[in-house]
């Protein structure tokens, strides 16, 4: 089948069903994206001993959300080389397959490593997906709908969002925790045949060659790292000797992994890329917005549920203005970029965040709720309004044909900040609620006093089983993890702000008025 003009290289039978395409690409990405969302609501369950839950400490849930984030993010380069070398329709089946396969058995897992375990198949098959539904698009929409189907894109995000924690709280309500991971099941059975039926397949031309050096790389020094700065928080001392040369072994191998990368005639990453200052700007944002927003969300949830008592269900209702702003605003994202470009857009959305992080600083036990919906609903504003805007850059500043690379990249820096956000802060919570409850742990057998001070759940678990004596544990445990969740939320915030130095720096102000025959096929107006 031809195509109109050189502009307009999309056949007509795709160019007419290509909202019903979006849909099934939208539906896709649900499960990836719902997958977190709802195990965010659960995390406090798994905590619980059995057989509630698994009796997961704090570490282990971190590498429960990180197991599977590093698998995915290690991978995506590779995931999106092969969707443009096999065809990304072949990929999007075969990560959806085994991501469901993956969902199954972790709801079925009989201990928080194998859980751990699962999750990391999970991101196997995550990884496929998420790159491919954003290189299909791009091979789906001419170059003026892009924006727009990006946005519905991006809106689909908050959708999951939202969908997420409630069904986890409706499911936690009446079924075993391990519901919320077979709740994927169907889903994957619907979007593979939808997909069989309505999604074309398309490639790159000239596809790059597999660089398992440098994907072997990236996954060690990614898991290096990780595993060090959660080490570090768990035992709550970064000077730790093991905890220093794990953190030092992680950042060796990943700077291997760059040089490497950039001496490699077939690399996983081209940083021939990163010299557009545009682009790494945009990378960047997405990077830190994620590293901010994941370590809140870890740590909302243990404030909803442990400090304010909520039930799994009210903590998924309460964040649902979080997930509604980005639904309202992601779509309409690009109308405010038309007007004011996309520096000051994503600049205000990084500021707005930031601002958020420091209100939850100043939130206590009794504070009035409603005063947190509408620190979600502001973030979630902001979120769409940095989301949008960088994905359409990162996404335009390449070729068509390596649709696949712009789209792993984009979210391999989002996984990564993402992982480390989790890791991060997820170590400055736990060290700082450490440091806040021990001097109340005298009454707790000497046996079990470190792990009562791994987390605020462990606290009130051992306080449980002290019986009445363990009362005089709870009124400590929730002025400890308040203090906790202060400082990691002004971390939090400090890292928003250097967000917004950076896209404010190199982002693109307003967009020129386009001409006649403008040949843009490469988009980033350089921001020169």
């Amino acid at each position: 089948m031809t195509t109109a003009a050189p502009d307009s290289r999309v056949p007509e039978a795709v160019h007419r069903r290509r909202w019903a395409i979006l849909g099934v690409l939208m539906l896709s990405l649900l499960i990836v994206v719902l997958d977190n969302s709802i195990l965010n609501v659960a995390i406090k369950t798994i905590s619980t001993p059995a057989p509630t839950g698994l009796g997961a400490t704090q570490s282990e849930l971190e590498w429960a959300i990180n197991a599977y984030t590093l698998v995915f993010a290690g991978l995506l380069f590779t995931a999106g080389l092969l969707g443009d070398r096999l065809g990304r329709k072949k990929v999007l089946l075969g990560g959806l397959f085994v991501f469901g396969a993956g969902s199954a058995l972790a709801a079925f897992s009989d201990s928080p490593n194998q859980l751990i375990a699962f999750r990391a198949l999970m991101g196997l098959g995550a990884a496929f997906v998420m790159p491919a539904t954003l290189a299909v698009l791009m091979n789906v929409f001419e170059r003026e709908e892009q924006p727009k189907a990006i946005g519905i894109w991006a809106g689909g995000v908050g959708l999951a969002i939202a969908i997420g924690p409630i069904t986890g709280g409706v499911l936690l309500d009446h079924f075993w925790w391990g519901s919320v991971f077979l709740i994927n099941v169907p889903i994957v059975v619907l979007a593979l045949a939808l997909m069989l039926w309505l999604v074309p397949d398309s490639r790159d031309p000239n596809p790059g060659r597999l660089d398992p050096v440098g994907v072997v790389l990236s996954v060690i020094g990614l898991v290096l790292l990780v595993y060090g700065i959660i080490k570090g928080g768990q035992l709550a001392d970064f000077t730790d000797a093991t905890v220093l040369a794990t953190i030092g072994a992680g950042l060796a191998v990943l700077v291997a992994f760059v040089v490497f990368e950039k001496r490699s005639d077939h690399p996983s990453i081209d940083v021939t890329y990163f010299k557009n200052k545009v682009f790494s700007a945009a990378i960047g944002a997405i990077g830190l917005v994620f590293f901010a927003l994941m370590g809140v969300t870890f740590f909302s949830v243990f404030y909803t549920q442990s400090v304010r008592g909520y039930s799994p269900l009210q903590t998924g209702l309460l964040m649902l203005p979080l997930a509604a702003a980005q639904l309202i605003f992601a779509p309409r994202a690009r109308l405010v970029v038309d007007r004011f470009g996309n520096r000051a857009t994503t600049t205000g959305g990084m500021l707005l965040i930031a601002a958020m992080l420091c209100a939850f600083a100043a939130l206590e036990a009794d504070t009035p709720i409603w005063l947190l919906e509408v620190i979600f609903f502001l973030m979630g504003t902001g979120m769409a309004h940095i989301m949008t805007p960088t994905s359409v850059v990162i996404m335009q500043a390449l070729p068509r044909e390596k649709a696949g690379s712009a789209s792993a990249l984009s979210n391999t820096f989002r996984q990564v900040g993402g992982a480390l956000g989790i890791a991060v802060l997820g170590s400055v919570l736990s060290t700082a609620y450490r440091n806040g409850i021990e001097s109340h742990l005298g009454l707790v057998p000497a046996g079990v006093r470190h792990t009562a001070g791994e987390s605020i759940e462990a606290t009130l678990g051992v306080a449980a089983k002290l019986g009445p004596r363990g009362d005089a544990l709870v009124g400590p445990a929730n002025d400890a993890f308040l203090h906790a969740m202060h400082v990691t939320a002004l971390w939090g915030a400090g890292v928003a702000v250097v967000g917004a130095v950076v896209v404010a720096l190199y982002l693109p102000g307003r967009p020129k008025e386009p001409q006649q025959g403008q040949e843009e096929e490469k988009l980033v107006p350089a921001s020169e």
